[in-house]
């Protein structure tokens, strides 16, 4: 008998982050916390009001930001800087490149409001490229945790790892169906949420959810559809996904990031290395996104446990 998630109550994985980071305050002393003026958004308000010493309000200048989080690095601190996606990744990659990832500081990237489900913001905020941009630098790790139970594990993780950390989670409130405490939870491991013997879908983020309701659907069918939840999609466990590349035979990725570089790439790349398999994807294919409700955006860019249960369908035809 497969278990069966079931929705805890809707809160945002950005409140995740926020819980964690008020825990990490209250345990150790090198926890520092820096915002580009989004504080608020970025659910790091508990921590300044807790901890004002060690708060550091950089104002409209991510760069700046970088830079300080850097150098407090170096002095033994272990710095979160938070701000949205779009600016946490492109605005200041030149800065995250020489100043973090070159000489390998422990700074933690806490970047919220990924993705499409930003929502009314818009394409210029909706990032969808950023897992590419965070992969290409060397020693970078990158986290993508798929509810609010998870941000916060992911967020306590994050800290105890050595080096940069690429802390990617959302705006809107969407299910929580983890535990508060999962210890099959680990950075650098694959999450086995469903077995399947008939495919298997490798999701990351908010699709996961979406996965999930995909599979139990397939199911109802008389279909087995494994749903792996790829938390950490740097380091990435190959070893991982390629037993489920050479049991599985219908492979399906679902990101809520730009087709091109993201998990789908991933995915491609192991199976190219190790195990030569036809892969569908779901992901938005190469187009900047648009102002809108995020169950909206999700429907009309192709985010949906509807068009993941077209991917396995698509994906099944392929094997025929």
């Amino acid at each position: 008998m497969r278990p069966v998630y079931t929705d805890m109550g809707a809160k945002d994985t950005r409140s995740g982050f926020g819980a964690a980071l008020l825990e990490l305050g209250e345990k150790d002393e090198r926890i520092v916390a820096l915002s580009a003026d989004l504080m608020s958004s970025v659910k790091m308000e508990a921590f300044a009001k807790r901890f004002p010493e060690r708060f550091f309000q950089c104002g409209v200048a991510e760069a700046n930001m970088i830079g300080v989080a850097a150098g407090l690095a170096t002095t033994g601190f272990i710095p979160f800087v938070g701000t949205f996606a779009n600016f946490a990744t492109g605005r200041v990659y030149d800065q995250i490149r020489q100043s973090i990832c070159y000489s390998g500081k422990n700074v933690k990237i806490a970047a919220s409001h990924a993705g499409l489900t930003l929502g009314e913001d818009g394409a210029t905020h909706q990032m969808l490229e950023d897992i590419g941009l965070m992969r290409g630098l060397p020693g970078m790790t990158i986290l993508s945790p798929c509810d609010y139970h998870q941000t916060r594990l992911a967020t306590l993780a994050a800290a105890e790892w050595e080096g940069p950390v690429y802390l990617r989670f959302g705006r809107p409130p969407v299910p929580t169906f983890t535990p508060p405490e999962d210890p099959s939870f680990q950075i650098g491991k694959l999450q086995v949420l469903l077995e399947g013997r008939d495919g298997v879908i490798f999701a990351t983020g908010h699709l996961v959810w979406h996965a999930l309701q995909a599979s139990y659907a397939l199911e109802a069918q008389g279909l087995s559809i494994a749903v792996v939840n790829v938390h950490t999609l740097k380091p990435i466990d190959e070893e991982g996904v390629v037993e489920w590349l050479e049991r599985s035979p219908v492979i399906v990725t679902a990101e809520e990031h730009q087709m091109y570089n993201g998990l789908g790439d991933i995915i491609s790349f192991i199976s190219t290395k190790f195990c030569p398999r036809f892969i569908e994807r779901v992901a938005v294919r190469d187009t900047f996104g648009e102002s809108g409700k995020p169950e909206e955006l999700l429907q009309k860019y192709g985010l949906t446990a509807a068009h993941i249960i077209s991917a396995v369908e698509r994906a099944l035809e392929h094997q025929l």
